[in-house]
C-alpha cells in the first residue's frame, strides 16, 4: 500500500462518516472495508447534481446511453466515480461547457474552442466502433472494451477529445495477452519473451504480438506511426507492463484519427498529482515518465495529461459567477481536491 492509498482511504472512511446515513460495510472483490458503500447505495457516492432526485442523474444516463456503470461504483475509492463527479457536470449547462472547453484549450490543446458533449465510457460507431477498429469482440460500453472514460466533443463535432481517468490506480494494467496461459475462449501466448523485443513486435505484429491472435488489431493502428529509436530503447512492447491501458486508447484514438471523421483527436490521461506512482508506472517498460509516453507514436493523435488538480483550481479561478461553488465544496470534502 502506497502512502496515497492509505491517505485516500481514511479521508474515504472519515467523509462517509458524516455524509452517509449508513455505516454499513460494504464488499467489493469479497472483501469488506470501511470505505466500500453496500452495492445498492452507490449513488451516495454522488455530487447531488448528478444524484437520483436530480435533474441531471447519472443512472438516467446510464440508462438511456446503455452504459454498463463500473462494479466499484460503490467503493469510494472508485476513479469511475470520481470521473462522474468531477467532469460529467459541466456537460448539462452552456456555462459548464463553456468553462470546461477553456480549461481544455489552455491544458489539452489550443486548438480547441468550444466543447459540445461529454459522454462517459465513449464508443464510436458502425466501421469507428471497437469491434471493427480494434477487433474486439463481445463487449459494451463499459465493458471488455476500449471505451475511454470521458469522451468530449469539441469544435462543433470536429474534434474528439479522449480521456482515461484514474485516482489510486498504480499503474496502467499489464497486456492481456503477455503471460496468458490460454483458455477455452483464447489459445495462451506459446512464447512471452516475444515481447521483451519491441521493435521485432512492431515490425510484425502477425508473428510477434500474441493480441494478433485473439483477432485484435492495435499494431494495425499504431506500427504505421511508431517512432522505432524511440521502441528501440525500450525493453519490451510497451503495452507488456502496465502500459496495456494507454497502449489500446492509443490505437483508438489513432484509428479514429486516421479516418479522418475529425479534424483533432486527443488521447489523454486525468491523474491526481498526489498519485507519485502513477507518474513511474511505465518506467519496467523503459518509460521513465507518464508524459512520455506520447514520445513513442508519431501519428495524428496526440497525447496530453492533466491533473484533477488544474481542474479544481480553473474552475475556482475562473468561476466568476460562482455557479460552481456548491461543487467545490463537495469535491474538496469528498476528495480534499481544491486545497
Amino acid at each position: 500500500m502506497t502512502a496515497f492509498d492509505k491517505l485516500v482511504e481514511e479521508h474515504q472512511t472519515e467523509w462517509r462518516g458524516t455524509h452517509v446515513a449508513t455505516q454499513e460495510w460494504g464488499q467489493q472483490n469479497g472483501v469488506r472495508k470501511s470505505w466500500i458503500l453496500p452495492s445498492d447505495l452507490w449513488e451516495a457516492g454522488l455530487w447531488s447534481g448528478i444524484g437520483k432526485d436530480s435533474d441531471h442523474s447519472l443512472s438516467v444516463y446510464l440508462e438511456k446511453a446503455q452504459v454498463q456503470k463500473h462494479t466499484g461504483a460503490h467503493n469510494l475509492k472508485s476513479s469511475w466515480v470520481l470521473c462522474a463527479n468531477l467532469y460529467f457536470p459541466f456537460g448539462v449547462s452552456d456555462a459548464g461547457k463553456e468553462l470546461f472547453a477553456s480549461f481544455l484549450k489552455q491544458h489539452v490543446a489550443t486548438e480547441i474552442d468550444s466543447l459540445d458533449r461529454i459522454e462517459l465510457e465513449y464508443a464510436e460507431s458502425e466501421e469507428l466502433h471497437p469491434v471493427p477498429l480494434l477487433g474486439e469482440e463481445g463487449g459494451s460500453r463499459g465493458s471488455n472494451q476500449t471505451s475511454p472514460d470521458l469522451g468530449l466533443l469539441v469544435n462543433g463535432g470536429r474534434g474528439l477529445i479522449l480521456v482515461e481517468n484514474k485516482f489510486t490506480e498504480h499503474d496502467f494494467y499489464q497486456c492481456s495477452a503477455w503471460k496468458h496461459k490460454g483458455s477455452a475462449e483464447r489459445p495462451g501466448n506459446p512464447d512471452p519473451d516475444r515481447c521483451n523485443h519491441a521493435v521485432e513486435v512492431a515490425r510484425d505484429p502477425s508473428n510477434q504480438c500474441h493480441q494478433t491472435a485473439w483477432s485484435r488489431r492495435y499494431w494495425d493502428h499504431l506500427a504505421p506511426v511508431v517512432d522505432f529509436e524511440a521502441l528501440a530503447a525500450l525493453p519490451c512492447c510497451p503495452a507488456a507492463k502496465y502500459g496495456y491501458q494507454l497502449f489500446r486508447q492509443q490505437a483508438l484514438a489513432e484509428g479514429i484519427a486516421h479516418s479522418g471523421k475529425y479534424d483533432l483527436v486527443v488521447s489523454a490521461v486525468a491523474v491526481d498529482e498526489r498519485n507519485k506512482s502513477l507518474d513511474s508506472a511505465l518506467r519496467r517498460s523503459g518509460i521513465a515518465d507518464l508524459r512520455q509516453w506520447g514520445t513513442i507514436f508519431n501519428g495524428k493523435a496526440k497525447f496530453v495529461v492533466f491533473t484533477h488538480q488544474q481542474w479544481v483550481r480553473w474552475v475556482r479561478e475562473h468561476d466568476d459567477k460562482g455557479l460552481w461553488n456548491d461543487w467545490q465544496l463537495y469535491i474538496q470534502s469528498r476528495y480534499g481536491l481544491g486545497e
